[in-house]
């Protein structure tokens, strides 16, 4: 298959251009010598490009026939985590790393970028390619989708790495694949004083308290068992002494689900249960409550033509399933608006020390697994286009 070919020639360029990402890690929407260099290497290709979100960059390859639009997308932002792996191309931005392999995501795109160049005489339309800034917290994809990065484009389809699974694997699934990842903070106000005299006070750490446990009940009492949620306060913030009753205190926390309508469902339920927990206990309470990421659901008719090709580039015996995860990914944003995809390509070898999980210090990829990204990204292009060829 010319597609897998020439992800073969192009290998020892991906490692390259993957391993100098590593070296150079960059916080969210702030990728501005990453986008540089994707910039510097398009130009080296001859491929139209231009800027969006800040640091973000689309490039553009029209085919010679007319036909759809489809967005090949890579994320490029690192995460502030101490790499541990000790590797000659470890991250030279102390507190910095690509623990969640962006920078594999940035590479392989390049490369499909590369392969799709040569391949223009056999693209039945456009194909994008949205190396997006900013996935780490959520702002990235909203942010190209406001300036206008959808138009024109028909479907998306992305790639995440997975150390997880075994390298030569690929998995793609209809149905929600990552949840929706919501943000909330809850500021109690009560009154202080000395701990000796709590007839005197409205303990904020008590009204805390009640209110972290009777918000336990929103996914056991309130919401059907059939379908997943999760609601977690991961941070808690009240007191400055062990004699004193703290007047305030603050909570946060996450909630994750697949169904769009528990938005609406579990943020009135969080923001009534806190409202009406603090009030029994003659305090105040004020929620904030964001949606961070949408749910990330694929498309059954783009994840049935990713498991094909897929099977094409690694066999069909190595197209797993495995379920979905409550994990957030911002290409929700994309593909709740075009039908769309999201898949994962396995890189896992122990061997190579490609066994820790995403967001580790040691967390690492064989990179055997470019050749199967870069050719999956390009053939699932050609698939997508010649399946919807206009007439």
């Amino acid at each position: 298959m010319k597609t897998v070919e020439l992800a073969k020639k192009y290998h020892d360029y991906v490692i390259s251009m993957r391993r100098e990402f590593h070296q150079n890690p960059e916080a969210s929407m702030e990728e501005y010598n990453t986008s540089k260099r994707i910039k510097e290497e398009l130009e080296k290709m001859g491929v139209e490009y231009r800027g969006i979100a800040g640091t973000g960059v689309i490039a553009t390859i029209k085919g010679a026939h007319p036909g759809k639009c489809i967005a090949l997308r890579g994320d490029i932002d690192a995460l502030a985590v101490v790499e541990e792996t000790g590797k000659d191309y470890a991250s030279k931005n102390p507190g910095l790393m690509h623990a969640c392999g962006h920078d594999t995501h940035a590479a392989m795109l390049l490369g499909a970028v590369k392969v799709l160049n040569e391949m223009k005489d056999e693209i039945y339309g456009t194909v994008k390619f949205f190396f997006q800034p900013g996935e780490e917290v959520g702002k990235g994809a909203r942010k190209m989708v406001e300036e206008g990065a959808l138009e024109g484009v028909d479907s998306a389809m992305g790639i995440h790495i997975a150390s997880m699974l075994p390298v030569g694997t690929i998995n793609a699934e209809a149905g929600p694949r990552m949840a929706a990842a919501d943000k909330f903070k809850i500021t109690i106000t009560g009154k202080g004083g000395h701990g000796s005299a709590p007839h005197q006070c409205v303990d904020a750490v008590v009204v805390g308290g009640a209110t972290i446990m009777n918000l336990q009940s929103i996914v056991s009492r309130e919401l059907t068992p059939l379908q997943p949620a999760v609601v977690t306060i991961g941070s808690i913030h009240s007191g400055t002494r062990f004699n004193v009753i703290a007047p305030t205190a603050v909570l946060e926390g996450t909630v994750r689900y697949y169904d769009p309508e528990y938005f609406k469902t579990i943020s009135a339920a969080i923001e009534r249960i806190a409202k009406c927990t603090a009030e029994a206990y003659r305090a105040e309470a004020v929620v904030e409550y964001e949606n961070a990421v949408k749910p990330t659901i694929n498309d059954e008719e783009c994840a049935k033509l990713a498991q094909e090709t897929a099977a094409k580039i690694v066999g069909a015996e190595k197209v797993v399933m495995v379920g979905p995860e409550t994990g957030g990914e911002d290409f929700s944003e994309f593909s709740s608006i075009v039908p769309g995809v999201m898949t994962k390509l396995g890189a896992g070898n122990p061997e190579k020390g490609a066994c820790y999980p995403h967001h580790h210090g040691k967390f690492e990829v064989d990179e055997d697994a470019f050749v199967y990204g870069v050719a999956y990204y390009s053939q699932y292009a050609l698939d997508y286009l010649n399946k919807n060829k206009t007439l």
